[in-house]
């Protein structure tokens, strides 16, 4: 048995197959997505990455929110992705297009804590947390390898990024937005181009600016997140997204156990194979 997987970020979307028994990924191709086109052109974008798969006898999708998991309808707007989607009924498109029967969709962040609880970093852990940082912030609470998104336990619907910090928005100041932003501050240039990616190398060559915007930035993440890891009874925590490669660097700001995946789109495979695998 084989479960067919999407896997869609702002800019890529990877087809992939999971084998459940040892959980295996096989990697089918990953295709750059041009997000802000039309919603029908995404949805052929979408298909033709579906079409590559070898079977397509239903379809699991990871793809960030917000949207409606449930009805398949995306509510994207001012995010510089999927802008076209907003009130789009995505579900529904597929399953016409592709002639699908079976369609599930899963938050990304989600589908990675599920995928590191699965087959990784948290395997098996009665309590833990999920944290994906790149353009913003993505949470999963997981108790006994289910996602909980209620009660006075977890933020709002499970997501750390309806919080606020310092009166504003939490992804004003930890995002990869707000840590650029940190880093040009200290140094007084804009320099266009520039990333997270590159600020974490500069940092690993002794600049102090760098390493001083980064640790700032993940410092106020860990304040962020202490009091739900308290709350929530969290012994161990994954962080993932493409801003995760800099945790070499900030690893002793955090006050908790803190670990990060080495692949944060093959746990996100995992995890919505395993979803699937769940869903009547």
């Amino acid at each position: 048995m084989h479960v067919p997987v999407l896997e869609v970020g702002g800019s890529h979307v990877t087809a992939a197959v999971v084998a459940p028994d040892g959980w295996r990924v096989e990697v089918v191709d990953r295709i750059d997505l041009a997000s802000q086109q039309a919603a029908e052109a995404v949805v052929g974008q979408l298909a033709a990455a579906a079409r590559k798969l070898p079977t397509l006898d239903g379809l699991a999708i990871a793809i960030p929110g917000p949207f409606d998991y449930g009805t398949g309808v995306g509510w994207y707007q001012g995010q510089t992705k999927f802008d076209a989607l907003y009130g789009f009924p995505l579900g529904d498109a597929l399953r016409t297009e592709l002639d699908l029967d079976r369609l599930v969709f899963v938050n990304d962040a989600e589908a990675f804590a599920v995928g590191e609880w699965t087959a990784g970093l948290t395997r098996g852990i009665e309590r833990c947390a999920g944290v994906t940082v790149g353009t913003g912030i993505g949470t999963a609470f997981l108790a006994d390898g289910h996602v909980v998104r209620e009660g006075g336990t977890v933020p709002p619907g499970g997501e750390l990024y309806r919080t606020d910090y310092d009166g504003r928005p939490l992804e004003d100041s930890i995002s990869g937005r707000a840590l650029l932003q940190r880093y040009f501050a200290r140094t007084g240039s804009d320099e266009p181009g520039l990333g997270v990616k590159e600020v974490a190398d500069r940092a690993r060559a002794g600049e102090q600016a760098a390493s001083e915007s980064l640790r700032d930035g993940f410092a106020v993440l860990a304040e962020a997140l202490t009091p739900w890891i308290d709350r929530f009874q969290v012994t161990r925590t994954v962080l993932g997204g493409s801003i995760s490669g800099a945790f070499d660097l900030v690893h002793d700001v955090f006050p908790f156990d803190v670990v990060a995946t080495p692949d944060t789109e093959h746990a996100a495979i995992i995890g919505t194979a395993a979803h699937s695998l769940r869903t009547p």
